[in-house]
């Protein structure tokens, strides 16, 4: 320990002079405080140790880059390295010649992300020394712990001032789009991914315009037209693309906070998608659990259902009069799909079993939850939107949606959902009140489920909702 504490002393007044292995540890020691960290930039620690990088032995760099690290958490530091030509000292290093490890590159990757921390100018200066080629070169080794230190760099030059413009180069063909796709590429559902992953990938594709473009080239064939617009169609999906929008979807779930947009292209790309996906889905097939089938196109329409329920879940509380992005899904026709799916779908068993005849040319659930997964968006897509509320009635959907408050065999939420929807679509709305009152007044609003625990749904005459009421007379449930 004593010996420990010479070192340390020495190589507080002579920093980076020495190659001795504990002289470098005793500086790393120092750099893991404030106090420290101060002292060794009064003696220009930063500047000596960078011009050690490139000579440095293979056992002696990985410290000394842990020094660069520490140090540059700190503004003073982060403008010297700069000074000191510290973009290409650390350059050099990827050119030293030695076997350039994941935990060096991690190193390399640290420094730079701290370095960006300070401002535009050290983004762009970062960027303009790094960006494409050794952002490339780095991406291409497809290690998950270095992807993760890749991405908090990107993430960091493509914020604030000047990110936009980083980014487009970023998912630019040609240029930077290549890192991107090695990045989802690298990660796999099983690893480790750091929150920078996500919010990198939010910024590219659900706050940006660059979604239909990313989900496309991580295709095993090439499918899209090169207009990238949102009438492109998929015929065949890979794992990658349903990683992707797993990965956005988790970021919708997660930080939907740090979302003050969500694109309109975005929207459309995975509208778009679940119209593809369904259209290749069997859907007279047996239904299957969606969360244990490998049909790709499944867990395509099984994502496109969920982001598409946090699209529409999705409000801007910093910015009430920001666009919602689920206007342009009412406009793209979106209501009318899921009422489609609806109605194209038998009943659910326990309407089935009280039903007399059912349509011949009624569709099974392509997987289990289907049902649930589309009277869900359509919960969500009524929450205080009049405008779907009305359209709803026009098109004749209130009976429809009243039929999924039953508990269905395949899925006992259902009933939950249905009765939300239902909930979401009278409240407010008297024109819809009046019409479940009128369809009341015809019989009263008895599903199977309700009808054996010896209930009826009527309007409450105070409130003008809908309640549970005990049913002097079981009526039979028809279509």
């Amino acid at each position: 320990l004593e010996r420990r504490k010479r070192s340390r002393g020495y190589a507080m007044e002579n920093p980076a002079a020495d190659d001795r292995l504990e002289v470098v540890l005793a500086l790393l020691d120092a750099s893991r405080s404030r106090h420290g960290r101060a002292r060794l930039a009064a003696e220009g620690a930063l500047p000596a140790v960078l011009r050690c990088l490139s000579s440095s032995p293979a056992f002696l760099l990985l410290p000394r880059l842990c020094i660069t690290v520490n140090l540059c958490c700190e503004r003073p530091n982060q403008d010297a390295f700069l000074e000191a030509g510290g973009l290409d000292r650390i350059a050099s290093v990827l050119l030293s010649g030695h076997q350039i490890s994941a935990e060096i590159l991690q190193a390399v990757l640290q420094v730079l992300g701290n370095v960006a921390l300070a401002g535009e100018a050290h983004k762009a200066a970062v960027w303009a020394r790094f960006f494409p080629v050794w952002f490339r070169e780095i991406a291409a080794m497809r290690n998950p712990a270095v992807c993760n230190s890749l991405c908090k760099v990107l993430n960091t030059c493509c914020s604030a001032m000047g990110g936009q413009r980083r980014l487009g180069g970023l998912c630019e063909e040609g240029r930077g789009l290549p890192i991107l796709l090695d990045i989802v590429n690298t990660v796999s559902p099983s690893c480790r991914k750091e929150n920078c992953l996500y919010f990198l990938l939010g910024k590219a594709c659900i706050k940006d315009i660059y979604f239909n473009l990313v989900f496309q080239r991580l295709s095993s064939v090439n499918t899209l037209d090169d207009s990238f617009g949102a009438n492109f169609t998929y015929r065949l999906f890979t794992k990658e693309q349903v990683l992707l929008l797993r990965l956005l979807s988790y970021h919708l779930i997660a930080w939907p906070e740090v979302l003050d947009t969500i694109s309109s292209y975005f929207a459309l790309g995975v509208l778009q998608l679940l119209k593809e996906a369904y259209s290749v889905v069997d859907a007279s097939s047996q239904s299957i659990s969606a969360g244990l089938t490998d049909d790709l196109a499944i867990n395509v329409l099984c994502c496109s259902f969920y982001i598409l329920r946090d699209i529409c879940s999705w409000k801007d509380h910093s910015s009430p009069a920001s666009e919602d992005p689920a206007d342009s899904l009412l406009s793209a026709g979106l209501l009318q799909l899921l009422l489609r799916y609806l109605r194209e779908l038998e009943p659910p068993n326990i309407v089935k079993n009280h039903t007399v005849q059912t349509s011949t040319n009624s569709k099974v659930c392509p997987y289990k939850g289907f049902r649930r997964d589309v009277v869900s968006v359509l919960c969500k897509f009524l929450n205080g939107r009049k405008q779907v509320q009305d359209e709803i009635r026009k098109q004749d959907g209130i009976p429809l949606l009243l039929k999924q408050c039953v508990v269905d065999d395949c899925d006992k939420s259902l009933r939950q959902w249905g009765s939300l929807s239902i909930q979401y679509l009278l409240e407010g709305n008297l024109e819809n009140q009046y019409k479940v009152a009128e369809l009341e007044q015809k019989e009263p609003i008895i599903t199977p489920e309700i009808a054996q625990m010896g209930l009826r749904v009527e309007i409450d005459q105070e409130s003008q909702c809908p309640k549970m009421v005990k049913a002097y007379q079981v009526c039979s449930y028809t279509n």
